[in-house]
């Protein structure tokens, strides 16, 4: 029979070679628990990302403000253009305008040679050209007999009543007018002529009158 040595516990056996450590039993690591320099990585990645979005975000703000700058500067430009164009036409219209203002006295010398039968031979010719080149820069006339008065664009320079009239009403153009498009550069001076006092009442009673004998005289009572 075998006898036991009491206090020694019996232990693996060992490699020779082998340090003791090697024969201890190595616990197993456990399941689900991410290793360290994962949870390090996953952070500066996470870092990474939220800077990358400020700048994103940065960018985009100076492309707004770059962006709203160049639609505020186009804005100026087009007005820019607008004035300058409004200008050029203005500075133009005035400038044929104080031309054929010059030409004026001119064209009613013309006017006039023409309704004294005087606007013969060459002078006919030249004074016709004259009145072709100021029609084409835009020069209108007006101003006739029989037309209502208009203080816009006439002047009176005559006064009278007639009896054939039934309101005030131009008689005869002294002088015609003349505008460029929609602006009068010279109104038409005229004579005038009002209704005369007390015909509207003659003529509203005429016209009772003329009802009455219409309908069979007044009823009688």
């Amino acid at each position: 029979m075998t006898e036991e040595t009491p206090g020694f516990d019996e232990k693996p056996d060992v490699p020779s070679g082998a340090t003791p450590e090697d024969a201890e039993p190595k616990a197993a690591p456990s399941e689900g628990a991410a290793p360290a320099g994962d949870a390090a990585a996953a952070a500066q990645t996470a870092a990474q990302t939220a800077g990358l979005t400020a700048q994103l975000d940065q960018v985009r703000t100076a492309l707004g403000e770059r962006t709203a700058d160049l639609q505020r500067l186009q804005a100026e430009y087009q007005n820019y253009r607008r004035r300058v164009e409004r200008d050029r036409i203005a500075v133009k219209e005035i400038a044929i305008a104080n031309l054929l203002t010059e030409l004026l006295p001119t064209l009613d010398d013309i006017g006039r040679a023409r309704e004294h039968g005087e606007l013969v031979g060459g002078f006919k010719s030249v004074a016709e050209s004259l009145e072709t080149v100021a029609a084409k820069m835009g020069l209108q006339q007006f101003g006739k007999e029989g037309e209502p008065f208009d203080p816009m664009i006439h002047e009176a320079l005559m006064h009278s009543y007639a009896p054939d009239v039934t309101e005030t009403t131009c008689v005869a153009i002294l002088q015609p007018g003349y505008r460029i498009g929609e602006r009068t550069i010279r109104p038409a001076r005229v004579a005038v002529a009002e209704p005369q006092p007390g015909a509207q009442t003659v003529k509203a009673d005429e016209a009772e009158a003329a009802d009455d004998k219409e309908s069979g005289g007044p009823e009688e009572g």
